[in-house]
């Protein structure tokens, strides 16, 4: 279904989460004509936003509109018609449940939070439809694909896709996220595309270790390429569509977050590379790198379904167990050898 971008309806939107992705998401959102209420954990940067009109922690420089109200108050934003999870994946599940009362019937949820939950192994469409009964016909959605809040806020062009089992809701939504600087595709597969932006974050600490550790070019392409293959199988084996994985929420941002200066896991990567310790790399960063709790999950899912997983194995090694990154990379490089036939490769 093509969107009418003729068809333009201001509407009433709630950003759970105000860190660099859900300022971001809310300023976009506030700047195509909806009303946007963002809410905050942290108290004292309720009244900061509302003072300075920036959010200076984790989104800088960037001018935040006037319309944009914020909250501390989750009844604010969960019982709206369109309700935008940016929340960590880990800390979602207590904010939803917090929330749920307020949610109103036949409302929207759209996750943009890419990760897998820790102790169920759930991506957020679980989680959502855990907690959400369903007396309330809630439909879901998710948003995702290669994208730098930052660069997003500064109004630099960027394409993502938007995830729905229900066709004319992507389409709707598609429509209130779309802009001249911001493309929107829709997509039927929830499952594919939460599952790619959670696992490429894993992908791309492993990439960040190689730059770290000074191994060129050619080692985060493979990384990339092999990590990519990893994705695709864990993916299809939990029910994907082979398709998605070619696509904004899985080549795009896996390439994105590999080797863009802005990735967060990256950088975690690089520190691990060359040589810091987990915890020190960790302590000394505002904002939080997905992929360091989602390694212990998709290395659990894959050991479910018995995906092989070589590089996610290695990475779960390096968090978890303290193994040296150089010993990783030569386990990788030294497995048995094979082809890279059609029932493996990509494409």
């Amino acid at each position: 279904m093509r969107n009418d971008r003729l068809k333009f309806k201001s509407e009433l939107i709630g950003v759970v989460g105000a860190g660099s992705w859900g300022t971001s998401l809310a300023t976009l959102l506030s700047s195509n004509g909806h009303d946007v209420v963002l809410w905050c954990y942290e108290n004292e940067l309720v009244a900061d936003l509302d003072l300075h009109r920036q959010n200076k922690k984790y989104l800088p420089d960037i001018y935040l509109d006037e319309k944009i109200r914020f909250t501390n108050k989750l009844e604010d934003v969960f019982s709206l018609p369109y309700v935008l999870l940016v929340s960590p994946t880990q800390f979602s599940r207590k904010i939803i449940e917090s929330g749920v009362d307020f949610i109103q019937k036949n409302s929207t949820i759209i996750s943009a939070s890419k990760g897998i939950e820790q102790n169920t192994l759930s991506t957020m469409s679980d989680v959502v439809r855990n907690i959400i009964p369903d007396s309330l016909s809630v439909s879901y959605a998710v948003l995702s694909g290669p994208t730098f809040a930052m660069e997003v806020a500064q109004g630099k062009p960027s394409a993502v896709v938007v995830a729905s089992k229900n066709i004319e809701k992507a389409s709707i939504l598609q429509a209130i996220f779309s802009n001249s600087n911001f493309r929107v595709y829709t997509n039927c597969d929830v499952i594919g595309v939460e599952l790619a932006g959670a696992l490429k974050n894993v992908i791309a600490l492993a990439a960040g270790i190689s730059d770290g550790l000074g191994y060129g070019f050619n080692a985060r392409a493979a990384l990339i390429t092999r990590g990519l293959a990893e994705i695709r199988r864990l993916g299809l084996r939990c029910g994907a569509l082979n398709h998605t994985f070619a696509g904004l929420a899985g080549m795009g941002d896996l390439v994105l977050t590999c080797t863009g200066e802005l990735s967060r896991n990256r950088y975690v990567g690089i520190k691990l590379g060359q040589g810091m310790i987990l915890s020190d790399i960790l302590a000394e960063m505002s904002m939080v790198a997905e992929g360091v709790k989602t390694t212990l999950s998709a290395y659990l899912l894959a050991r479910k379904y018995n995906v092989e997983v070589p590089i996610i194995e290695q990475m779960y090694m390096i968090l978890n167990q303290g193994k040296k990154p150089q010993d990783a990379v030569q386990e990788l490089m030294k497995r048995e050898l094979r082809s890279e036939d059609n029932s493996d490769c990509f494409l």
